[in-house]
């Protein structure tokens, strides 16, 4: 069975007596594993498909079903713990507090986990290891490139070990070189076993991934 399965799932927007329709009916299937992206031009339904893939946006028809729970079958609370417990965020914004250090942005998913404050801190500093920070822990995001800004992003979206690493065009605000960086980092997690799905409009991006998903209108066209 796949990790995540997407059944007809539509989303529908009212805007005063207007309907847009962002998703229109969309069927996918990801495998444990797998690095895909998703990409299309602007207005596609990207964005919208992965945050309701990331249970952040409840669709209006169909279902999502992720490691055989049927996500917007779950109360409130419920969701939150299971996207707490499974789904690691990646934005295009690196959100990161700024008074707080690369360590201390990276334990913020930790708050609730029972942990020690030092298993929390020997967590964090692991992943910020495996993306190559382990010798910045102490610095503020400011004291960081935006690359570096970015891995610190991408270890807190991991350090609860997630099982799905969700990422909405990671690359965005980034250069050239500094993106291939990231990318490289994302194969590298992909090939450690982490799914991956990741929202991209740059085409380059998808030569890192194992298969592209095109969408056009709301729909998959390829």
């Amino acid at each position: 069975m796949a990790l995540i399965e997407i059944r007809q799932v539509k989303k529908q927007y009212r805007t005063g007596s207007d309907v847009v329709e962002a998703l229109r009916g969309i069927d996918i299937s990801i495998e444990a594993g797998e690095f895909i992206t998703i990409m299309g031009q602007s207005g596609s339904g990207k964005s919208t498909l992965l945050s309701v893939l990331g249970g952040m946006n409840h669709p209006t028809s169909g279902e999502v079903e992720m490691a055989g729970v049927n996500l917007y079958q779950l109360d409130s609370e419920r969701l939150a713990d299971f996207r707490a417990q499974n789904l690691g965020f990646v934005f295009q914004s690196f959100h990161l507090i700024q008074y707080l250090t690369a360590l201390e942005n990276v334990m913020l998913p930790l708050a609730i986990v029972k942990m020690t404050t030092a298993a929390k801190r020997e967590s964090a500093r692991q992943a910020l290891e495996r993306v190559g920070l382990g010798t910045k822990t102490d610095r503020l995001p400011n004291q960081l490139s935006g690359g570096e800004q970015e891995r610190v992003a991408i270890a807190r979206a991991i350090v609860n070990s997630p099982h799905i690493l969700l990422a909405d065009e990671p690359t965005g605000n980034l250069d050239s070189k500094t993106s291939e960086e990231v990318m490289a980092l994302f194969r590298q997690l992909n090939d450690a076993g982490q799914t991956v799905v990741m929202v991209t409009h740059n085409p380059e991006n998808g030569a890192y991934s194992d298969r592209t998903i095109s969408l056009k209108d709301g729909l998959v066209c390829a």
